[in-house]
Order: structure tokens, then C-alpha cells, then sequence
């Protein structure tokens, strides 16, 4: 998975253990990283209409972000657990922060969707390691984060795909270098947390 998804860096082996023996939480926080990457969808739609493709693709993305997001609260519902109120996510805001600001707008959308094809990258090796921790402990949840794990990586793909669609494809290899590395910077210094999905 690392390998599809080139990351430069696999996450702590701590944090599957310490996650699935806190599901309340984790749900929480997973439902709330579906609502954020509809809404990054949207938003890159209405900063961006005259681009026709990455309305077309996002708005598919945007709907299966939001289907997930439905998923997410069925699973806390079955267990008889409330949606809870939304946190912050460390790991996202430091990676938006490395968004270039001013410049060609080129340049800013290239940016904007490498960082959220990373995010999708690091949800989608993080859900891998839900669905082999679950197995035999939650064999219908590991299930569900098997099916959602192929969507992320397909989000990844389409991402970057469209950063070389609207942006000279070297330029988006090398600046994806730079923020793999970036990325893999942060999730070494983040702690690992028992209440996070990244």
C-alpha cells in the first residue's frame, strides 16, 4: 500500500492497537474526515468552475465523500453511540499549511490537490491497518474499511491526476516530492492518539 500511495513514511504500528480499542472515538473523528473532504471538494468546485473536468470529478468525489460520511454514522448508530462534535485535525492543518499563498493560481490549485490527494493517501494506508487489526475482533467493521480503503486510493489517483491536468506534470512530480516528504515529517511528530484517524 505504501508503494501505490508513495508515502515516504508508514504509520506507528501503535496506532491500529490503541484505535480499534477505542471505536467510539475513532468513528467520530473518521465521520468528521468524510464531512472535511466533501467539503474540500466543494470548495475547489466553487473556487474553480471554469475548470470542467475537476468540477465533473470532484463532484462525483464529493458525493462518495458524503455517502461515506453516511456510512460512518450507521456504524456509530449500530452501536448505540452519538455523532459527537467535531475536532481538529493537527495532521491537516499542518499539511495546509504548506498550501503556497499568492502566486500564479495555477500554483495554488496544484497545491490545494496534492495536499488533499496526501490526506486521501493517509486515510486510505490508515484504514488498511483497521481492516487487518479488526478481523477477528470486528470482522463487519474491518469489512467496511476494507471497501473504504479502494476508494481512498482511487481519490489519491484522481487528485493527482488532475493536478497534472491543470498544472505542467513535472512540476507536480517534484512538488509532490516535496510535500511527501513534508507529510512524512508530520505524522513523525504528531503523538499517536487513540482518538484520531490521522
Amino acid at each position: 500500500m505504501k508503494t501505490i500511495l508513495k508515502l515516504k513514511l508508514n504509520s506507528d504500528p501503535r496506532w491500529a492497537d490503541i484505535a480499534s480499542k477505542n471505536l467510539e472515538e475513532i468513528l467520530v473523528d473518521h465521520a468528521y474526515c468524510e464531512q472535511k473532504a466533501a467539503s474540500t471538494g466543494i470548495s475547489l468546485i466553487v473556487h474553480y468552475p471554469e475548470k470542467e473536468r475537476l468540477v465533473d470529478e470532484l463532484t462525483a468525489l464529493v458525493a462518495e465523500e458524503w455517502e461515506h460520511f453516511d456510512r460512518v454514522v450507521k456504524e456509530l448508530r449500530k452501536r448505540g453511540l452519538p455523532l459527537g462534535r467535531p475536532r481538529r485535525d493537527e495532521y491537516v492543518v499542518q499539511l495546509m499549511a504548506h498550501v503556497r499563498k499568492g502566486g500564479a493560481r495555477e500554483r495554488q490549485l496544484m497545491d490545494q490537490l496534492l495536499v488533499s490527494s496526501l490526506i486521501e493517501a493517509r486515510s486510505c494506508e490508515r484504514f488498511k491497518l483497521l481492516w487487518l487489526h479488526l478481523q477477528d475482533r470486528d470482522p463487519e467493521l474491518s469489512q467496511f474499511y476494507y471497501e473504504l480503503m479502494a476508494s481512498e486510493a482511487g481519490h489519491f489517483v484522481s487528485y493527482v491526476d488532475l493536478a497534472k491536468e491543470y498544472c505542467d506534470p513535472v512540476e507536480v512530480d517534484a512538488r509532490l516530492q516535496e510535500l511527501l516528504k513534508i507529510e512524512g515529517e508530520i505524522v513523525v511528530n504528531l503523538p499517536v492518539r487513540n482518538d484520531r484517524m490521522h
